[in-house]
């Protein structure tokens, strides 16, 4: 008979450091917590499952930031400034920037290059002294009561502990926090997630040829569907230039389960059928833009190390950030930053974005601290895609700039509850605020809004 499960013997783990932060995840929130906590002079250390920064931004081929800017009243404004700008400027002083877009005719987003935002965030963090520990795949904790004793690790050299005062959850799937017992949602809570896309990206495109090609692919793909010659997984496809014009960024992919429903980025199987379906889904999109004019002779230069993953696990909090918060442009007393993406639903083909009113509104909502403390664990915050939204909240939040914003927040919170001797929940979110308008981040309530793009 084919066993269940096996009993692992108990063993002694060796602790690889003890620290005052510890954050999992290096993504957009994760960049951030780790250099606000040890900006704040607190032994920080980040653990990271690849061997680069970035998270999706990266490791799933996004190349585009999205959620630095709102439509503010009709106009664009840069509403995420603090550490995110510091890694903005030092990725542009590598030629790897390219200037801001206006995309849906309504928001602007803002392309880089994945190797000089790799390159950035690792000046960025080594310049603030943070440790950081690649090739680490989270495994577990260690609970002392309400609080984390340590973090287990997988690494080459074998499982380790990792003790901290303080943790940061910025894995994107919840993964600490899950562990930790904090309580958590998935997608809906009826099966349905966020669709994962493969993105990719093609070189030799002809720049003179190609136009503004972005314009005349819909047309495009719709006449290849209705001809029988093509059959496109979902209708709003990405493809736009890179700040070298001869390389493009491209995203026709919708990756789904055998029953339509999204796949899982927390289903091991799932993840790998999803891997291949999307690179199937990669080629051919490949295949049909060798059809446009200016991509005949295009190559596929690069297919990212994993599949786009947008939403798993959503880890409750103090409050939970919802749809209707973003569509209302909701203000909270404990802002720690704010958020202008609009709510961005993958639906089954498509792509559906709803903005708040434009001109009429401010266009860009609040984000509470409370969004950032767990439920029932005392010394755990978590910041980026993970935090505590509900499904449509999380639709639009889950963002790079959202995540900028939130991870600042967190490294700043944690760094404020060891100096006063607290936890997390209960400091003083005055000062938490100070501090962070103090550091160049724009929080909402009695601050002008930014004027640079």
């Amino acid at each position: 008979m084919r066993a269940n499960a096996i009993e692992e013997p108990a063993r002694q783990v060796p602790v690889y450091g003890e620290y005052d932060v510890v954050v999992l995840g290096g993504g957009p929130a994760g960049i951030a917590a780790t250099v606000a906590a040890a900006r704040a002079g607190r032994r920080t250390l980040l653990i990271e499952r690849y061997g680069f920064l970035g998270g999706m931004g990266t490791a799933a081929g996004v190349t585009n930031f999205c959620g630095l800017h709102a439509n503010v009243f009709g106009e664009m404004h840069r509403v995420v400034q603090g550490i995110a700008s510091d890694l903005l400027a030092r990725i542009d002083r590598l030629g790897g920037l390219n200037a801001p877009h206006l995309i849906l005719g309504k928001i602007f987003a803002q392309a880089y290059d994945t190797a000089a935002y790799k390159i950035a965030a690792d000046d960025l963090l080594t310049h603030h002294k943070v440790d950081i520990l690649f090739h680490a795949l989270g495994a577990g904790v260690v609970m002392d009561g309400s609080r984390i004793r340590a973090l287990m690790v997988e690494t080459k050299a074998g499982r380790q502990a990792v003790l901290a005062s303080i943790f940061i959850d910025c894995s994107g799937d919840g993964d600490l926090a899950v562990w930790a017992g904090a309580p958590h949602e998935v997608g809906d809570n009826a099966g349905g997630m966020l669709y994962p896309s493969m993105m990719f990206r093609l070189n030799g495109i002809d720049p003179s040829k190609a136009g503004d090609a972005w314009r005349t692919i819909p047309a495009l793909m719709e006449k290849a569907e209705a001809a029988g010659t093509h059959k496109f997984p979902r209708k709003s496809a990405i493809v736009r230039p890179q700040k070298s014009q001869i390389e493009w960024r491209v995203n026709f992919t919708q990756v789904t389960r055998s029953d339509g429903s999204a796949i899982s980025g927390i289903d091991p199987d799932g993840m790998t059928r999803g891997e291949i379906e999307g690179r199937r889904q990669a080629v051919e999109a490949f295949a049909f833009l060798r059809t446009v004019p200016g991509f005949e002779n295009s190559y596929i230069v690069d297919l990212p190390p994993q599949l786009g993953i947008r939403e798993t696990r959503r880890v409750i909090g103090g409050y939970m950030l919802s749809g209707e918060d973003v569509l209302g442009c909701a203000s909270f007393e404990d802002s720690i930053g704010v958020n202008g993406w609009p709510k961005e639903s993958h639906v089954p083909g498509d792509v559906v974005f709803e903005f708040p009113p434009i001109p009429e509104s401010r266009g860009y909502n609040e984000l509470p601290y409370r969004m950032l403390v767990p439920e029932g664990v005392d010394n755990l915050l978590m910041a980026g895609r993970c935090a505590s939204m509900t499904h449509e909240g999380q639709s639009a939040a889950r963002v790079s700039g959202a995540c900028f914003v939130m991870g600042e927040a967190a490294g700043t919170a944690a760094a404020l509850a060891l100096s006063g001797n607290t936890i997390p929940r209960d400091i003083s979110v005055e000062k938490l605020q100070q501090q962070l308008k103090t550091q160049g981040a724009f929080i909402g309530r009695d601050q002008a809004v930014p004027a640079g793009l």
